[in-house]
């Protein structure tokens, strides 16, 4: 099926101008790494102390996060749209002003309908700033030969980002209380990610020559936009990663749940676990060499094999610590990848002109799947008693992903 692809050309670096896309790139992996440390990671160290505090169970603190992650499932589609017309520059500067007055807001809830406000909020100034906009800035900006690249360099970094800020978070805690440590997390996110989004995020025009004026870009948009909705692959790829956000998200939650299940104390459980961010990273640069021999969908599938079969070995290796390492990295290697195939496969297929909207599209159902995942789960851990249905719907998800991908590659 033809697309826009063919008649959308790819955002070209301009000469003279390297160094500056490349200070850009470094900007967005510091504001990531701090924009998820601070959103994100560090919600699962306050859970506990924020439940005591507010006389609720954790259960209910956790509904909040779920809320925040849908209510950037509901901004993703708008704040494509965004990028396309105005770039990011002023979006991701006023989202990180937003996100660090949100922080200080979230240090002062009473309630637990008070902190459910406040997590929606959130979640939509971290549309604003996380990877979707941190990508289209790097989609917009780098030219193919580099864009690989500097997605590789953003990811990486930002992939350590629980690593710093969950112990870090933690510490706070411990000598400060849950509500100084979310204020002083507040001061460390303004004063890294407004003044390096507003100073290293170039306004259009700035780096490359000015886009087509007016109406004739946004025509191109739309009509690029129009083209991947009526795209059976397009819908395939959405498919494809529903499913794996369902695996990953499931597993990221429970997995320590299912570690203790099988006999490990649970420091042993949660230090496993924690393998998979720095997995996360080795699966990336895994991906990004691969990619210079083999198609991206053949990797991204293969990958997501290995995943179904180190969730299916579970049952068999994770009763001793060894084997629980091994099926960890097995299923840890697919977690980074996603992210770095996505505007791969976006932009090789519908070009640049729109890759903000198309990516915005896409995002929206797999950020929902990714939030309801593990409540779903727990609601099968619940009527089984057990994480052998869990485990087989986990790698069949998987297994359907990568198989989707390869039907996808058919009908190319």
């Amino acid at each position: 099926m033809s697309t826009a692809a063919a008649t959308v050309p790819a955002g070209q670096e301009v000469g003279g101008h390297r160094a500056q896309v490349w200070r850009m790139v470094a900007a967005l992996a510091v504001t990531s790494t701090v924009s998820y440390g601070t959103l994100y990671y560090a919600y699962a160290v306050l859970l506990r102390p924020m439940a005591v505090a507010l006389d609720t169970s954790t259960t209910a603190v956790t509904g909040a996060l779920t809320a925040s992650v849908l209510a950037g499932a509901v901004a993703a589609v708008p704040v494509g749209r965004w990028l396309d017309r105005h770039g990011g520059r002023g979006l991701m500067t006023t989202g990180s002003i937003a996100a660090t007055g949100l922080l200080l807001a979230w240090s002062q809830v009473r309630t637990v309908e008070q902190l459910h406000a406040v997590m929606i909020g959130i979640g939509i100034a971290g549309a604003m700033v996380l990877y979707q906009p941190a990508f289209a800035v790097i989609v917009s900006w780098c030219g193919p030969d580099r864009r690989s690249t500097a997605l590789l360099v953003v990811t990486v970094v930002a992939g350590f980002a629980s690593t710093i800020f969950m112990p870090l978070t933690g510490l706070l805690v411990e000598h400060l209380g849950w509500r100084h440590a979310l204020i002083v997390l507040a001061g460390i996110h303004g004063a890294v990610t407004v003044p390096l989004h507003l100073w290293a995020v170039r306004r259009p025009g700035s780096v490359r020559p000015p886009a087509d004026p007016g109406r004739a870009a946004d025509t191109r948009r739309r009509a690029t936009v129009d083209a991947a909705m009526r795209d059976a692959r397009f819908w395939i790829l959405v498919a494809v990663f529903v499913l794996h956000g369902t695996a990953t998200s499931t597993m990221t939650v429970h997995l320590v749940g299912y570690l203790v299940s099988r006999g490990h104390p649970p420091t042993f459980a949660a230090a496993t676990t924690g393998l998979l961010g720095v997995l996360s990273v080795a699966g990336r640069l895994v991906f990004t060499g691969a990619r210079r021999r083999l198609a991206v969908t053949a990797i991204v599938a293969a990958i997501f094999g290995t995943q179904a079969a180190a969730v299916a070995l579970m049952p068999l290796l994770a009763g001793t610590r060894t084997g629980a390492v091994i099926v960890v990295v097995g299923f840890g290697l697919g977690f980074g990848v996603a992210s770095l195939a996505t505007p791969a496969l976006l932009a090789d297929r519908y070009g640049t002109v729109a890759y903000a909207s198309v990516a915005g599209r896409l995002a929206a159902p797999v950020t929902v799947a990714k939030a309801t995942a593990p409540l779903a789960a727990a609601t099968v851990l619940h009527a089984t008693g057990g994480y052998a249905v869990l485990l087989t719907v986990v790698a069949a998800c998987c297994v359907s992903a990568g198989v989707g991908l390869l039907i996808r590659r058919g009908n190319q």
